[in-house]
């Protein structure tokens, strides 16, 4: 059975070797998935880590800041893990200059974060008023991180739409929408343009649209099944598309910066790579996730087989128009083009096959795919259901945007990895060996030809995740939201992540091994200094875990060196 696995298993590499173009360098569609590049980045390549307004800043009613829809939303119980909100979160508002020194003790190229929205209009239509405080912290923020030579990132659309155009319009499914960003846009780069020179319009607008408007797992929660998510999605590219029409007309000459989208897909491979019906749902399962806005915007029109699959099911279901909104000639050749870089958010994989949901049971944005998801048990799960550690797939989807839109220069936006168990030592090895594994399949996309530009660690702290609550931390520094103060403790992942930064990558084999072991046995030890210091009775659990059998040892070893000291003095 074994042998006959793994001729199998051989004739699956012999035949996706002929049959998918190799690349360049390397053969990026061989299965060698374990195999390890040492190497290093091209020089200038932008080291980072990210975060969103929400998720982070708190101060969800302070200074005269309007409602956002996840305000809203995270205050009706039942929505999200224990009912948490975001209300105080990491408490960033105030504690910008302490989370920027940690930036800088990173040694980070570039911070990406979002504005938000409410914050400086509170109302989210700029007539009604602008909110000067609002503004000024952003001013503030902007100022430190360029003080200290970090260039910032700044995302228009982190998810927190303000909940006045939520309730008056219907948000993102309301034609309305793409003016009123547009005004807020305009406001930002007025604002800020003169230090800001990179720009994303939205952050993964899968899933605001998918989880927004189709399940109703995020905010506004709607459940506007086979609907709602191609309409918000239709609305969404609009709207970019005329922010970067309205940078370049008003801003580009005068600022000299860029707009770009940062779109996230998980990559999808076949089950059977000799079987067609399954690289083709393969195929379409990654259309119909980044495909979906990147076709659109670097190809103006939807992927083929989204048309195909959404018209022929609206069909069948007795419809006299395809569900998935039509673009018009003028509006393709307005949205073609529109992205002056592309971000790229990433973090897992699956194994996809073909399965054909019948149209009478009701169509959703899943059934409309014909596809199956799996997963193999094999791939590391840190605890998150839905992120499983598959860093093979990540050098495919960056060689599928190389081939699919004509290898536009890439930022990675987001790529990191969740816990759910408590890290007690701070020692979060899985995450290094997360981002050692997808960090070195990136470098191999580089050398394959893909022009990625920059990576952005998702995330720099933990914070509020969503409908998940505080149950997930995706941090390279651990927040204790238990304390008011929220203070901040570097993870293990802190010393491999510089390291990997000072070292550009990955030179040879002997920087692994000291990333691998030294670093992470130096920080804990770290770590365990910095608790036994701190006097704040929250950590009591941890110090208990941690610290008390680290001192016991310490205190043996002292006592068997004193004895020692004291037989010698009586020899």
């Amino acid at each position: 059975m074994m042998l006959s696995h793994r001729v199998g298993r051989a004739c699956h590499v012999l035949v996706l070797v002929l049959c998918l173009s190799a690349a360049e360098d390397f053969g990026w569609s061989a299965n060698n998935h374990d195999s390890f590049y040492y190497g290093i980045f091209p020089n200038g390549f932008s080291w980072g880590a990210g975060s969103s307004a929400y998720q982070t800043e708190g101060a969800w009613d302070k200074d005269g800041k309007g409602l956002s829809i996840w305000d809203v939303f995270t205050h009706k119980k039942g929505k999200t893990f224990l009912n948490d909100t975001g209300d105080s979160s990491c408490e960033g508002y105030y504690k910008f200059k302490d989370d920027i020194s940690l930036i800088k003790e990173l040694n980070l190229s570039h911070y990406r974060f979002s504005i938000s929205w409410p914050r400086i209009m509170p109302t989210g239509i700029r007539s009604d008023h602008v909110n000067e405080k609002g503004v000024k912290y952003y001013n503030a923020l902007i100022d430190e991180l360029l003080e200290h030579n970090i260039t910032p990132i700044v995302t228009l659309y982190h998810w927190d739409l303000p909940q006045v155009l939520q309730e008056k319009y219907g948000g993102w499914q309301n034609i309305s929408m793409i003016n009123y960003f547009n005004d807020f846009a305009n406001l930002c780069f007025e604002r800020y343009g003169d230090r800001v020179k990179y720009w994303i319009t939205f952050n993964n607008p899968w899933s605001a649209a998918v989880e927004g408007y189709e399940t109703g797992e995020h905010a506004p929660g709607l459940k506007l099944r086979g609907t709602g998510a191609y309409r918000a999605a239709h609305h969404i590219i609009k709207a970019h598309a005329k922010v970067w029409h309205t940078y370049g007309t008003q801003w580009r000459n005068k600022q000299r910066g860029m707009v770009g989208i940062s779109l996230s897909g998980d990559w999808g491979e076949p089950v059977d790579i000799t079987n067609q019906k399954d690289i083709e749902a393969a195929e379409r399962y990654v259309q119909f996730y980044i495909g979906w806005f990147a076709t659109p915007i670097f190809h103006g029109d939807y992927p083929q087989v989204m048309k195909d699959f959404i018209g022929r099911k609206s069909a069948q279901q007795g419809l006299g128009t395809s569900r998935l909104p039509i673009f018009s000639s003028q509006e393709k050749s307005y949205i073609k083009g529109t992205s002056d870089f592309l971000g790229v958010g990433h973090f897992t994989t699956r194994y996809i096959t073909q399965k054909s949901f019948p149209f009478n049971r009701g169509s959703t944005y899943f059934s409309d795919r014909d596809v199956a998801e799996l997963v193999d048990p094999r791939w590391p799960d840190p605890g998150s259901e839905w992120l499983y550690s598959v860093p093979w797939g990540f050098r495919r989807l960056l060689n599928f945007i190389k081939t699919q839109y004509g290898n536009p220069m890439i930022f990675i936006t987001e790529n990191g990895v969740s816990e759910k168990m408590m890290c007690t030592e701070l020692c979060d090895d899985w995450r290094i060996q997360y981002y050692k594994g997808y960090i070195n399949e990136m470098l191999k996309a580089i050398r394959d030809g893909v022009n990625v530009k920059g990576y952005t660690a998702w995330s720099l702290l933990d914070k509020f995740e969503w409908d998940e609550g505080y149950s997930e931390r995706f941090g390279l520094y651990y927040v204790d939201f238990r304390n008011k103060n929220k203070p901040r403790y570097p993870k293990a992942s802190v010393q491999f992540y510089k390291r990997i930064i000072k070292s550009n990558g990955f030179p040879n084999q002997r920087e692994i091994i000291s990333l691998s072991s030294l670093e992470k046995q130096r920080n804990t030890a770290a770590n365990i200094l910095k608790l036994i210091h701190d006097p704040l009775t929250s950590h009591m659990e941890m110090v208990t875990e941690v610290v008390v059998p680290t001192v016991c040892t310490l205190c043996i070893l002292i006592s068997a060196v004193f004895l020692m000291f004291l037989l010698r003095k009586r020899n």
